[in-house]
């Protein structure tokens, strides 16, 4: 399998090359030559097969033969070694749970493959690399949680100050070790530009081998297909068609399982589910993507003005709008309907949304009034508790912390605080090096 650059003008790479090197040269995403459909029979009769042997069928082609079959199904099996319900919360609404992992977030999938690809590519044995990443949230604890320890990697996580939950912030500043943290003074859109400045550094990258681990990496990317399957797998009812409706910030999640639909997964339709961020909804509306500044919101993790991954989408539906459109659908929800949706389907159902699960189960509910004859899944891509003082205040009642979590938040924070000026970055970037070298 090779990869282009959605900017056309750099040559093909292989797998690890993309891993490694996470942005083409020519500022663009990477994107797979070919996309082939699994076989029929595979997905008619996917409920005999265990999520292993599905997840591996899913990615096999991606990866090629750079790294071997025993040894990729091994890294499967370890980064998929959790529970992923599917949750029937009322008629033909279900809820995919995707906060069973290690740091409660659905990234746990896409940071345990890339860290476990880093560590099978050989390479890297001579030569350390550096993993460098924005976080509008759940990404920096389990890219932290995925890389910890693993031998010739450093991990620096860019997150912005006082925009991220308590817990999520702890998750990525108290691991130690290889893990660094920097706070700054900004936005998630500072911290993405600055990272995307650093890939771009001549002067940086001629000294540091740098990747990264956000959802512009294939390898972080690619992998979230997997639940796609998973949730298909346990519908009661397949002769029903499926619409999936996804909290989306940075687009990687749904773009994974538009890659999922294009290997023959029987998902009819997708929406778009989002908060005041609002520029791809805007974008089906009027045609025009008008990129913006990020506005914050309870539900942080979606909080992006200028989602990276919306290009492949594009690049899937053959950039025309009409054919998007007739696969994609997007709808935008404010606060004040987030917090009555978490109030009332606690109240009435008794299961509780986090801040982002709620805009995709009102994107769900607001597509199935138009599609009465649809089922459909929801994303649920964090645990409540990762964001207390929001569930607390608008439920009144206190959230069950699990255990993994709640010794977290006793570790002591230590990360740096810089402003949202490159020049920060890559002052500590090189300072580091020099300090490794000495």
């Amino acid at each position: 399998m090779k990869y282009y650059s959605l900017n056309h003008n750099t040559p093909k790479v292989s797998f690890s090359e993309a891993v490694v090197r996470g942005l083409a040269p020519d500022k663009g995403l990477y994107f797979p030559e070919s996309i082939t459909p699994l076989d029929s029979e595979f997905i008619k009769n996917i409920e005999r097969y265990s999520n292993e042997e599905i997840a591996f069928q899913a990615i096999r082609q991606f990866v090629g033969d750079e790294i071997a079959e025993q040894e990729l199904r091994r890294i499967v099996a370890e980064t998929i070694n959790f529970d992923f319900p599917l949750v029937e919360v009322e008629k033909d609404v279900y809820s995919l749970e995707l906060f069973h992992g290690p740091t409660l977030a659905f990234k746990d999938v896409g940071a345990r493959f890339m860290a476990r690809c880093l560590g099978a590519f050989s390479k890297f044995e001579q030569k350390k690399v550096t993993v460098l990443v924005a976080t509008s949230g759940d990404t920096g604890g389990a890219v932290a949680n995925g890389f910890l320890g693993v031998k010739g990697v450093d991990v620096v996580i860019l997150y912005p100050s006082g925009k991220v939950s308590d817990i999520q912030e702890k998750q990525l500043t108290t691991l130690g070790q290889n893990i660094s943290a920097l706070e700054v003074k900004g936005t998630f859109d500072d911290c993405q530009r600055m990272v995307k400045t650093a890939f771009l550094d001549e002067e940086v990258n001629q000294v540091i081998n740098l990747t990264s681990a956000n959802s512009i990496n294939v390898a972080r990317w690619l992998p979230q297909m997997f639940y796609y399957f998973f949730a298909y797998k346990e519908l009661k009812n397949k002769s029903k068609k499926v619409v999936f409706s996804v909290p989306s910030g940075n687009y990687g999640n749904i773009c994974a399982g538009m890659v999922a639909a294009k290997l023959g997964l029987p998902i009819h339709h997708f929406v778009a589910s989002t908060n005041a961020n609002k520029v791809v909804p805007e974008y089906l509306q009027t045609g025009t993507y008008e990129p913006r500044e990020s506005v914050a919101t309870i539900s942080n993790a979606m909080d992006v003005g200028d989602p990276s991954n919306f290009v492949r989408i594009q690049e899937i539906y053959g950039k025309q709008i009409e054919n998007l459109k007739a696969h994609l659908t997007g709808y935008s929800f404010t606060d004040e309907q987030t917090r009555a949706v978490i109030k009332e389907t606690k109240d009435q159902i008794n299961y509780l949304l986090d801040p982002h699960g709620a805009v995709a189960y009102l994107g769900l509910k607001k597509e199935l009034d138009l599609k009465s004859d649809f089922q459909g899944v929801f994303l649920e891509t964090a645990h409540p508790c990762k964001f207390l003082d929001v569930m607390e205040s608008i439920t009144g009642e206190k959230v069950l912390i699990p255990e993994e979590l709640a010794s977290v938040m006793c570790l002591k924070k230590n990360s740096l605080r810089i402003d949202n000026q490159y020049e920060e970055l890559k002052g500590f970037l090189t300072k580091k090096t020099q300090q490794i070298v000495v």
